[in-house]
């Protein structure tokens, strides 16, 4: 009577072998991504708005916009610039993150903190050490967008990509996204260059390593955005932690230490004694209408 249960066992050991192998065969079919990936961007510029520069195709000047020129319409560069002075001033401008949302899509491509690339048949996970940032989901199992994007949108959009291998040589070099559903108020960096509000954003992606060092990660990044006079591509590297074996920290926790106090249209300080403190010159105090009044 053990005979039927050898074949049993003997059929689930081959087809665990054939799962396997054919795991490694689609395995070898994608470019190899493992490790950690850091941002090659130097744009951080002292006495600017801060930050990494979302374009780094411009010399860096020593400005508020960091040398950048966005081709930003006419009614959006006005909120721009008007965003710019505010900064100056010791604001915030228009850039909601200091509340410790995500930077959202494209922004979160800057690479504040490491990225991890996890590729499987299926999804294609970025996964990013900040706890504001989240992780991106690539779908890449060959499906649509929902029919009128019925879902919720979300900072990071919802992507589907389709792997490419170029020379049918049998191995996929590049990765081509497409992100939609998005929601606001995003930027794309920290000076402040507005995305409009409609959140009609489509922003497409082509991620590929570089073909004389493989240690090199490129995104060709495509915004197409109402704000924007044209389609907005730019080019972030990433370059590869050089490690035997990775270390992850776990979440920097934006929240953690965050003096800033949003009341109304204006940003506050908490003070080293935890009381409330202006942020500019000038600025007028938080509107008390709900707090009786008491004598000190």
């Amino acid at each position: 009577m053990t005979f039927p249960s050898s074949i049993c066992i003997a059929a689930l050991a081959a087809l665990a072998i054939t799962v396997g192998s054919a795991s490694a065969a689609d395995d070898s079919k994608y470019p190899n991504l493992n490790g950690q990936w850091r941002t090659t961007n130097r744009g951080l510029i002292a006495g600017g708005a801060g930050g990494l520069r979302w374009d780094e195709s411009r010399p860096p000047a020593v400005t508020p916009n960091l040398g950048q020129k966005p081709p930003l319409t006419p009614e959006y560069q006005a909120i721009y610039d008007a965003n710019l002075v505010d900064m100056e001033k010791g604001g915030q401008g228009i850039d909601p993150t200091y509340r410790c949302v995500s930077p959202g899509m494209p922004r979160v491509m800057i690479a504040y903190s490491t990225l991890e690339f996890v590729v499987t048949p299926d999804i294609t996970y970025i996964l990013m050490s900040r706890d504001h940032d989240f992780n991106r989901h690539i779908y890449t199992d060959g499906r649509d967008y929902p029919a009128n994007m019925a879902l919720e949108p979300r900072f990071l959009g919802y992507s589907i990509g389709k792997w490419l291998d170029a020379d049918s040589g049998g191995h996929y070099h590049t990765l081509e996204v497409e992100t939609r559903g998005l929601k606001g108020p995003r930027v794309f960096d920290a000076t402040g260059i507005p995305l409009h509000e409609d959140n009609e954003t489509t922003i497409q992606e082509r991620l590929y390593l570089d073909k004389a060092d493989p240690n090199l990660l490129h995104d060709d990044i495509t915004t197409i955005d109402h704000a924007l006079t044209r389609p907005w591509m730019v080019s972030k590297t990433y370059r590869r932690v050089a490690a035997d074996k990775s270390t992850w920290f776990g979440h920097a926790v934006c929240g953690e230490g965050n003096a800033h106090v949003g009341i109304g249209k204006e940003v506050y300080f908490l003070s080293g004694d935890d009381l409330l403190m202006p942020a500019t010159k000038d600025q007028p105090p938080p509107d008390l209408r709900y707090f009786k009044k008491y004598e000190r």
